[in-house]
């Protein structure tokens, strides 16, 4: 059997019409001779009568306390609902199918409650409702641990689960339907000509997905590079091709050549950031300082970004929301901060910057034309990342994309 993958999220499957949708490119798969499994998550968004954070926000308004364990079993059921109701939708169609949670589909985790890692896969059930015709479909988000416990995967779980699956069923391709038609050059509410990406690497789009784009989770990338299955991000309400997500250099069905010259991929941006300057002593004093300094934040759970470390003073970022911890505990060690709030870190992501000399330079130059002065910055092979003001995040974002991807750089 060719076993395709298809995840479609919670707006997908939050109307009638958009679950009729949904079916339609779940039949028009089985009609070109694979066999689909699909993947659901939970139906609509906040607010929505079985989304999620509805569900959360029901039990949270009785008491803010619950144990995670509790929290798990409550929050598998929004994707249970989904699942059967699109059971029910193909089955009015014609099409014989079945419903299996996480636990029955084989989704093994460890059991790190409301963010478990899957462990492993077992198929088992899955092959044996598809060898009798059925199209399998899967509440995503969500397994069963090793104790037998409930468990669920975190922001982007039905990602992973899809991909999870993918790997197991060695299928064709991974397919994930969101509202989008692909992966985008920017975030379209902030650059109007954003464009979608034909082909990007693994690589490039667990970046960008890091950096603050939210089209697929790094998770579910990771996974399906590690057997090399390629992964397609789609539009549940169109038909367009989406984008291709592989490895780079690689030829599929003899259509699409990933070689290409561009620098950049996609610029990104993640708001609500405060920046901390902490002046430190010179010298192995100043060596004892900072590693005081990072041991106490580490203690306190508060994870640091854009870290820069000097001889005499640390520089890094932290969320908008741990701000005031991060402060108290410097304070509390005796730390005098610099602190700079209301930033903003925006992203040029591009496996092709590798080796090519004058990316910086374009950078600066495109925010020194805006008048957006650069608060830190920070490289690697494949990102560099500046930190700015926050009011100056979408004038930096459209910058860069004029620089990089209007001017094909």
């Amino acid at each position: 059997m060719k076993f395709l993958v298809q995840k479609f999220g919670g707006t997908s499957v939050a109307t009638p019409q958009g679950r009729e949708m949904v079916a339609a490119k779940v039949v028009t798969a089985k009609e070109e001779g694979y066999m689909p499994v699909v993947v659901v998550s939970a139906m609509g968004r906040n607010g929505d009568p079985y989304a999620t954070d509805t569900l959360i926000n029901m039990v949270k308004q009785i008491n803010r306390n619950v144990s995670p364990r509790e929290m798990d079993l409550l929050m598998s059921c929004g994707e249970i609902i989904s699942g059967v109701v699109m059971v029910a939708t193909l089955e009015k169609m014609g099409y014989p199918a079945v419903f299996l949670t996480g636990a029955q589909a084989g989704i093994i985790t460890d059991n790190h409650f409301t963010e478990a890692r899957i462990l492993r896969v077992k198929p088992e059930a899955v092959l044996k409702h598809a060898r009798e015709g059925k199209i399998v479909v899967v509440a995503g988000f969500q397994g069963i641990s090793e104790e037998g416990e409930i468990t669920t995967l975190g922001r982007g779980g039905s990602d992973t689960t899809a991909a999870a699956l993918g790997v197991a069923l060695n299928a064709e391709y991974v397919d994930i339907y969101t509202d989008v038609e692909g992966i985008m050059t920017a975030d379209p509410r902030i650059v109007s000509d954003a464009v979608t990406r034909e082909v990007v690497t693994y690589d490039e789009i667990c970046q960008l997905a890091q950096e603050g784009a939210k089209v697929v989770h790094p998770r579910a990338v990771e996974i399906v590079k590690q057997k090399n299955i390629p992964l397609r991000v789609k539009s549940t309400f169109s038909d367009a091709p989406g984008t291709l997500v592989t490895s780079s250099g690689e030829v599929y069905k003899g259509t699409i050549d990933i070689t290409r010259d561009r620098t950049i991929t996609g610029i990104t941006q993640i708001p609500n950031i405060v920046q901390f300057k902490v002046n430190t002593s010179a010298g192995p004093e100043g060596l004892k300082e900072q590693r005081r300094l990072f041991k106490g934040l580490a203690l306190a759970g508060i994870s640091l970004d854009f870290i820069n470390v000097y001889p005499d003073q640390v520089v890094f970022t932290v969320k908008e929301e741990v701000a005031g911890k991060a402060a108290q505990v410097l304070e509390n060690t005796g730390f005098i901060a610099e602190v700079i709030p209301g930033c903003a870190k925006v992203a040029a992501v591009g496996a092709g910057m590798t080796g090519v000399p004058g990316v910086m330079a374009s950078i600066v130059d495109a925010l020194a034309r805006e008048n957006i002065p650069i608060l830190q910055s920070s490289d690697s092979h494949t990102t560099i990342w500046v930190l700015v003001r926050q009011e100056d995040m979408e004038k930096a974002v459209q910058a860069l994309h004029r620089e990089f991807i209007n001017g094909a750089r």
